[in-house]
């Protein structure tokens, strides 16, 4: 902190030119010997003046207010120079009169942030999910205009009864269920951490804001549903591609992005002789190295003279990720199966049936599927854990065969 700095204030009346009978108030900042005025915009009677005092005269309606104006002005100035003195600065009386107008700081808002984000961000997120984002974006504008009758707020305005009432309208809002209440949240919060970062604000008013996310059934397929889809018979050409490279993704745990960025340099040979997949997760830029089992190779031969990779280095012909999924829930339909299918549900798949279920430990899955964290991978052991008794029945089954599979094979 810093010391030897003269400091005082003083307040002092102006006549005016035409009316000499009336004097405006003035407040005087002295530091270190050097001065500035600042007007207080008040008229006062020259005669009710106390100079001695720096104060009005007399207890009049008219005395206490200009009074109180000099005591609060006082407070304020003297605040002002103490929080500088915290803060370390070099104090002058010119950036003492610019912290009590407050115009040494400027103020940001949550548009400005927001911009700021999305154009730091923007080659480091996913455009997924920036999209979010956006969305996020969208429905904090909606709940400024609805609740404070306004398109703008400052960084500053913003506190905990703002992040309450968010979530409040979140709530209220059509097809948003606790899980997308809670990651719009998520996405206001990092915001604000980021506004703190930058020391947009002094405290992040989201801190204290617990998010609560309901646990999701992680939908995957078992052995016999993922043979059955590679089976099936299937007329069009679309449909056979999606299928196809979806048990590709079924047999290395590959997300939609990471599976369309597929090139030839990403196959290599690892270190025991074998293929692998040495690549990065997009969405978290994790290093991951995948074996290349027979049936994800199958399917890479299968479309290595594709037309619609044939000038450029993909080695998979993926549609985008709409049409995957509407293809995916067609092939669904015809194998009776009643599970809601996406992409992602290959990434299950690999971490459950073919992997975890087959006894690959769940560090080496951790590894495979780019987790940073073993407790996100826990949640497939669950998964698995909830097999137990249909897998010991068919144990049970197998070791005490009836009559009419005794010649069925382990």
């Amino acid at each position: 902190m810093r010391t030897n700095q003269t400091f005082s204030i003083s307040f002092f009346i102006r006549k005016k030119k035409k009316q000499q009978e009336l004097a405006l108030l003035y407040v005087r900042i002295t530091v270190n010997g050097k001065s500035l005025e600042l007007s207080l915009k008040r008229t006062i009677p020259v005669n009710k003046w106390n100079l001695a005092a720096n104060k009005m005269q007399g207890s009049s309606a008219d005395a206490k207010i200009i009074n109180n104006k000099i005591d609060q002005t006082k407070s304020l100035l003297h605040k002002a120079y103490d929080n500088l003195q915290k803060e370390d600065k070099v104090i002058t009386a010119q950036i003492l009169k610019a912290r009590y107008l407050g115009t040494d700081q400027q103020h940001k808002s949550l548009s400005e942030l927001l911009t700021y984000h999305n154009i730091q961000m923007g080659d480091v997120l996913s455009k997924g999910t920036l999209k979010n984002y956006f969305t996020t974006a969208r429905y904090l504008d909606k709940f400024l205009k609805e609740h404070h009758k306004t398109t703008e707020v400052y960084l500053k305005q913003i506190d905990y009864r703002f992040t309450l009432d968010f979530e409040g309208f979140l709530r209220k809002q059509p097809k948003l269920h606790n899980n997308g209440v809670m990651k719009h949240m998520e996405r206001l919060k990092k915001l604000m951490r980021l506004a703190e970062d930058l020391e947009w604000i002094d405290k992040n008013p989201t801190k204290r804001f617990k998010l609560h996310f309901d646990q999701v059934d992680v939908v995957y397929l078992t052995r016999s549903e993922l043979s059955n889809i590679q089976q099936l018979e299937l007329k069009k050409p679309g449909l056979r591609l999606t299928r196809d490279i979806f048990v590709f993704a079924c047999f290395t745990g590959l997300a939609y992005a990471d599976a369309k960025n597929l090139n030839q340099d990403h196959i290599q040979l690892g270190i025991d002789g074998k293929k692998w997949i040495y690549t990065r997760r997009k969405k978290t830029n994790t290093a991951v190295r995948i074996p290349l089992l027979d049936e994800a190779e199958a399917v890479l031969k299968k479309y290595q003279d594709h037309p619609k990779i044939a000038d450029s280095d993909k080695l998979l012909p993926i549609y985008s990720n709409q049409k995957t999924n509407d293809y995916l829930k067609a092939i669904a339909k015809k194998v009776k199966i009643k599970k809601k299918l996406s992409f992602h549900t290959a990434r299950h798949t690999f971490a459950t049936s073919v992997t975890l279920a087959n006894g690959v430990p769940i560090e080496t899955v951790s590894k495979l599927l780019g987790h940073h964290k073993i407790s996100t991978t826990q949640i497939y052991a669950r998964v698995i854990d909830t097999k137990i008794s249909s897998d010991i029945d068919r144990l049970r089954e197998k070791l005490n065969p009836s009559p009419n599979k005794r010649e069925s094979k382990w």
